[in-house]
C-alpha cells in the first residue's frame, strides 16, 4: 500500500511523469491496473471508491495507491474516525462517541483499541517530528491518557508544520495525519510529509 493525494487526476499524472517511487526500493512506479471497488462511509453519506495500482518498474513489486482519506481496511473515512478519537481523548466512551457518529459501538471500540495499541507510536513519531520541523519546538504537556497524549503530539506537530510550511495549513488535519503515520515504519520523521510540502504540487486536498 502506498498512500497518494485525493484527486485521481493528480495521481494519474504522476504515474505518467515517474514522480511516484516504490516505497520498497526507490524505483518508478507505473501504472498497473486498478483495485477493487469500494464504497466507505463518510461524515454526510457515502463515497465510492477504485484505488489505482502501479507496478515498481526496477523491483517488480505492486502497489495498491490509497487515497489519502482511505486507511487499510476500514470502511470508514480518515476524518470519521480522528472525529472519534477527539471525542475519546476528551473522555467520551465508545457507546456515546458511537451515537454521535451514527456508527455502530462494536466498529468504534475497534477503532479505539487499535488505535490505544499504537498511540505510543504514534505520541513519539509526532513529538520527534515536532521537534524535527519546530522552528523553537514547545513540546505538548501531558494529557492525561494514552489518547490525548498521542493528539496532543499530533496537534503540537502540525503547528510546527504549519509554522515551516504554510501549505500544510490547506490541508485538512485528518488527511495530514494519515499520511504523517505513513512515516512510522521509516526511517525519517520528516519522509511522511513528502506529498504534502512538495512545493510543485497542490496540497492534499
Amino acid at each position: 500500500m502506498l498512500t497518494v493525494r485525493a484527486d485521481a487526476a493528480e495521481v494519474e499524472a504522476a504515474l505518467a511523469q515517474g514522480r511516484l517511487s516504490c516505497p520498497e526500493c526507490g524505483g518508478v512506479l507505473r501504472p498497473w491496473g486498478w483495485a477493487r471497488s469500494r464504497v466507505l462511509r463518510g461524515a454526510s453519506g457515502r463515497v465510492a471508491v477504485r484505488p489505482r495500482r502501479a507496478c515498481c518498474a526496477d523491483c517488480g513489486i505492486s502497489h495498491v495507491l490509497l487515497p489519502v482519506f482511505v486507511l487499510v481496511r476500514r470502511a470508514d473515512l480518515v476524518e470519521v474516525i480522528g472525529a472519534a478519537l477527539v471525542l475519546k481523548a476528551r473522555g467520551a466512551g465508545a457507546r456515546a462517541i458511537a451515537a454521535r457518529l451514527g456508527r455502530a459501538v462494536e466498529t468504534v471500540r475497534g477503532w479505539l483499541r487499535r488505535f490505544a495499541g499504537k498511540a505510543g507510536a504514534v505520541r513519539g513519531f509526532f513529538t520527534r517530528l515536532l521537534v524535527d520541523v519546530g522552528v523553537d519546538p514547545l513540546l505538548p504537556a501531558p494529557g492525561g491518557s494514552v489518547f490525548a497524549d498521542a493528539l496532543s503530539a499530533l496537534l503540537g506537530a502540525r503547528v510546527a508544520a504549519c509554522g515551516r510550511w504554510p501549505v500544510v495549513g490547506a490541508v485538512p488535519v485528518w488527511r495530514w495525519a494519515a499520511v504523517g503515520c505513513g512515516g512510522l515504519a521509516r526511517p525519517s520523521a520528516c519522509s511522511g510529509l513528502a506529498l504534502i510540502v512538495d512545493q510543485h504540487q497542490s496540497p492534499l486536498m
